[in-house]
């Protein structure tokens, strides 16, 4: 009878050699623009009769400018009504249809999303609805005093919540003035003084054919696909687009405690990372599995956790942007034991940046990955985000083919120099939120 770590090794042979396969026969992405310009990324996918559909924009809160919480509110409000359709009538005709459709606002884009049958009597209908509240949405008056208060009861939550004070103080310490650094759901003050004129001159300037694109993920041929996504934005104006987003400058090192009566005090420790073109990115992205992105099993998590008990558990993540996102690493502790587990986040991590990870554990870190990569896709919802992000960022059309090679010829050496460059240990943005106040660190 075979051993354990035999069988487990050759399960693990099989499993990589599984996924390699899926990825291998993820049908290709085909590109094409809709009649008025707008790019189209489309995967055919039979299985199920169904088809996910999203437009993108370049309309995230990094647009704006000095009205923290526009581009939110503005995104909010595509369903809450259209022309001369009430939020209950949009409803209504998407329910009929057994149609789904969902928006959301981050800090680089805006998005919805509709979930439809592909059988034609359902999907146009659907089709129909989603591109109407995108071209002529009413932003009536006390539909925007509405939507505004529910985002005020939102805000005033996050001001209770130590891990939701935590990450704004977070990102207005490192982009401080840059366009990054303002909250996408506002602040009291900002919400409070939109207006409905300016929530209309944003939707003008950036729901527009220059500034979409369109994704779709189901049960369509290729010309059911294009008839789709005309469908969906030929009505869009014209537009300009949007302005590349500045580089942030390199924030100043600093250290942020802030009081609030808990128990445990949440630390936020990080800096500048990489945009999401970078060639970088995949090697920091494997390297960060090993150090804290892969659970209770990384570097950071076992010096935090299973040696001294600091902590239920700490990670880290590279979330690049349009330009470059955070390197952050996440933990809570004991508000007593906060010194300590700092002096221990910041020595791991000097540790990781100078030695890089070993050979085995990068090796294990590469297996969890592409063994987990087709599992990733399994699904439209699944492959639909995937290609939000593949479309939005202008990521090479074989991404999905590509990534398991890519990924597999990532050296240790490559790794290693791809965190020197990137990380500075000493510069770090730290924020503490719990305990009594104290007086900012130099």
């Amino acid at each position: 009878m075979p051993c354990l770590k035999t069988l487990f090794s050759s399960l693990l042979t099989v499993a990589l050699l599984l996924a390699s396969t899926l990825a291998a026969a993820v049908p290709a992405i085909q590109n094409w623009r809709t009649t008025n310009g707008v790019p189209v990324y489309f995967i055919p996918a039979r299985e199920l009769p169904m088809v996910d559909a999203q437009v993108l924009f370049n309309a995230g809160s990094a647009r704006d400018g000095d009205r923290p919480g526009l581009a939110q509110l503005t995104n909010a409000l595509l369903e809450e009504g259209a022309g001369d359709w009430s939020a209950d009538m949009i409803a209504d005709r998407l329910d009929q249809v057994g149609a789904r459709f969902s928006a959301s606002s981050r800090r680089d884009s805006a998005s919805v999303s509709l979930r439809s049958l592909v059988d034609p009597r359902y999907r146009q209908p659907a089709v129909e609805t989603v591109a109407r509240l995108l071209k002529e949405p009413t932003f009536a008056p006390d539909t925007v005093d509405r939507v505004r208060q529910q985002m005020l009861t939102t805000l005033q939550e996050r001001t209770q919540s130590p891990g939701a004070i935590a990450q704004d103080a977070f990102f207005k310490a490192l982009y401080g003035a840059h366009p990054y650094a303002s909250p996408p759901e506002g602040t009291t003050a900002s919400l409070k003084a939109l207006t409905r004129a300016e929530v209309q001159d944003f939707h003008r300037r950036h729901y527009t054919a220059a500034n979409a694109m369109v994704t779709l993920v189901g049960d369509l041929d290729r010309p059911t696909a294009e008839q789709l996504a005309n469908a969906l934005v030929a009505s869009l104006p014209k537009g300009e687009p949007v302005p590349a987003l500045p580089a942030p400058p390199v924030p100043t090192s600093q250290t942020l405690r802030i009081p609030h009566p808990s128990s445990q005090s949440h630390i936020l420790i990080g800096q500048l990372g990489v945009n999401r073109a970078d060639p970088d990115y995949y090697a920091l992205f494997l390297g960060n599995h090993v150090f804290g992105g892969n659970g209770l099993v990384s570097q950071l998590a076992q010096e935090i956790r299973e040696q001294r008990g600091l902590a239920y558990g700490a990670y880290s993540a590279f979330s690049p942007m349009q330009q470059a996102g955070p390197f952050l690493m996440n933990l809570q502790t004991r508000n007593d034991q906060v010194d300590t587990a700092l002096q221990v986040t910041q020595a791991t991590l000097r540790d990781f940046t100078a030695n890089g990870p070993k050979s085995q554990l990068l090796e294990d870190a590469r297996q969890n990955i592409t063994g987990g990569f087709a599992l990733g896709l399994a699904g439209n919802s699944k492959l639909a985000a995937a290609l939000g992000g593949i479309a939005f960022y202008n990521l090479p059309l074989d991404y999905l083919q590509t990534y398991i090679d890519r990924m597999n010829g990532i050296t240790l050496d490559q790794v290693k120099s791809a965190w020197q460059r990137h990380l500075q240990p000493d510069r770090l943005i730290t924020v503490i939120v719990g305990g009594p106040a104290a007086t900012p660190a130099p």
